[in-house]
């Protein structure tokens, strides 16, 4: 257990490295006040962890542990939102079309509403 929580640590370390680096190159080069930087590393997010997960599951036999410190560390450190859109491609292929769909829906409306409702109480101290 306390092998796993160092792993995931260092992982984690890593993936905050490398979506603080990703996000800032890619704003700089684009020069725009759109978030392009977060665009890309979520976009990218996206596409390491459905790679990732796939090579896992089905060519390279790892560990239980070096897949939750890759997927939960360092993935999770660079993007949740890889996370988010895993869950709901596994929802879509079992063809939970309403679920997957509901989760989308809630994370988005539900986070966007919270930010907002966080937005306001912070003001208001």
């Amino acid at each position: 257990m306390f092998k796993t929580v160092i792993w995931l640590a260092i992982a984690g370390s890593l993936g905050t490295l490398a979506r603080y680096s990703l996000s800032g190159i890619v704003q700089r080069v684009i020069e725009t006040s759109f978030p392009m930087g977060t665009v890309t590393v979520n976009i990218t997010g996206c596409f390491i962890a459905g790679f990732l997960w796939t090579i896992f599951e089905n060519r390279w036999a790892v560990s239980g542990e070096t897949k939750i410190a890759v997927m939960i560390g360092f993935m999770g450190a660079f993007t949740t939102f890889s996370t988010l859109i895993l869950e709901s491609q596994e929802m879509f292929r079992s063809a939970q079309w309403v679920l997957g769909f509901s989760y989308l829906a809630i994370q988005n409306v539900t986070g966007l509403i919270a930010m907002l409702t966080g937005v306001f109480l912070g003001q208001l101290i």
